[in-house]
């Protein structure tokens, strides 16, 4: 399959499901039913002297953890009126105590459905609050064109909390004079700090992209606003991983600089390999090191071969046995000695492949894979 022509649908940013409301397992919305059930069961075996009935006043309670207000206020009265008709069976409608337990469950019904109230409200506040940080990190991961310039791209982005799409890992690629310049990185650290830390990375990415004129000098633009960022944080330990690359068509390569990141992987006429050169310190650290231009290397690039940049929540998710994903053997397993593969088809695969390796992920998975387009 050619790079430029691909069956398989584009990957997405993001999951595009959105947040709705947890819906509760099945057994819980069925439980008030079971539990009526039993207590008719109950009333059935046991002699009269046992006030079956009176365990009816659980009732509202148990439907509050599955149910709306409403249908908890009905419960109530459906418990109240069973039990009147139980106690009229025999004659002890209006006893005392058989009196006082609809007076209990009525109050224990009103309790249940403030409860249920309180609890719809607050999953449309969460829902909202997990919306919104949707949109944020969908305005900061914004999504990867097919094409770029004199690249075809695709890209992914799975958070490692289910209902949060808030996370550290970030990535972007542009179109500039010099050539298609990318970013893959993980920030340090979780949350909205972390997400504060991405959008000024990104942010300074994409304005030194278009403006340095050479790959270290984007990444010194990157070293500078990390040290901002840990300077205004107050975090001396603020740092992020990540991999530049930089994309010449007219010679035919890649330059990477890779800041402590997973290594890229390449995929070239139907072997996989790890394109290892020499390692940088991590963004907000450059300072430790001897030098501060961070070293670079080439490598060739040409039509037919796909270059993926993952996270480390790719590399290190396991499985129940604690075993890493295996990513370059599961990547030969399936594009080895094949036709070449297009961006898409690379993480659609890693995309419905890695939940058959874990089903839990503990941490943010973030691909971009790119491929020549049109060169020779």
């Amino acid at each position: 399959m050619s790079p430029g022509r691909s069956d398989a649908p584009l990957a997405a940013v993001a999951d595009q499901e959105g947040f709705q409301p947890a819906v509760p397992p099945g057994w819980m919305r069925w439980l008030p039913f079971a539990y009526v059930a039993f207590v008719l069961v109950l009333e059935a075996t046991l002699q009269q002297e046992w006030a079956v009935s009176f365990f009816l006043i659980a009732l509202p309670p148990i439907a509050a953890y599955a149910f709306g207000p409403v249908a908890v206020a009905a419960f109530t009265v459906f418990a109240i009126l069973l039990e009147g008709f139980l106690a009229g069976i025999f004659h002890h409608l209006w006893e005392t105590h058989h009196v006082t337990a609809d007076i209990a469950t009525a109050v224990v019904g009103i309790l249940s459905t403030a409860l249920a109230a309180h609890r719809t409200r607050q999953e449309r506040s969460l829902v909202h609050a997990n919306s919104v940080a949707e949109a944020l990190m969908r305005a900061l991961l914004r999504p990867v064109p097919h094409q770029v310039g004199h690249v075809l791209a695709a890209s992914l982005y799975r958070p490692g909390e289910a209902g949060t799409m808030v996370g550290g890992d970030l990535f972007d690629i542009r179109a500039t004079r010099s050539g298609e310049r990318a970013i893959i990185g993980d920030v340090r650290g979780k949350g909205l700090q972390a997400v504060h830390t991405v959008a000024a990375l990104l942010g300074s990415f994409r304005e030194a992209a278009y403006d340095a004129h050479d790959l270290p000098t984007v990444a010194a633009r990157l070293e500078r606003r990390m040290a901002a960022e840990a300077q205004e944080t107050q975090d001396e330990e603020l740092f992020a991983t990540a991999v530049l690359i930089e994309y010449d068509s007219l010679s035919h390569r890649v330059t990477v600089t890779n800041h402590g990141h997973v290594e890229p992987v390449l995929i070239s006429r139907g072997e996989v390999r790890v394109l290892s050169g020499p390692p940088a310190l991590p963004l907000g650290l450059g300072g430790l090191a001897e030098t501060g231009t961070p070293v670079v290397w080439h490598h060739r690039f040409t039509r037919g071969d796909i270059l993926l940049l993952v996270t480390d929540g790719l590399v290190e998710a396991r499985d129940t046995d604690g075993d890493f994903y295996p990513l370059v053997n599961r990547l030969r397993h399936r594009f080895a000695d094949r036709p070449a593969p297009g961006p898409a088809d690379v993480i659609n695969f890693l995309n419905t492949d890695l939940p058959r390796h874990t089903r839990n992920l503990h941490d943010d998975v973030a691909m971009l894979a790119i491929a020549p387009h049109g060169a020779l």
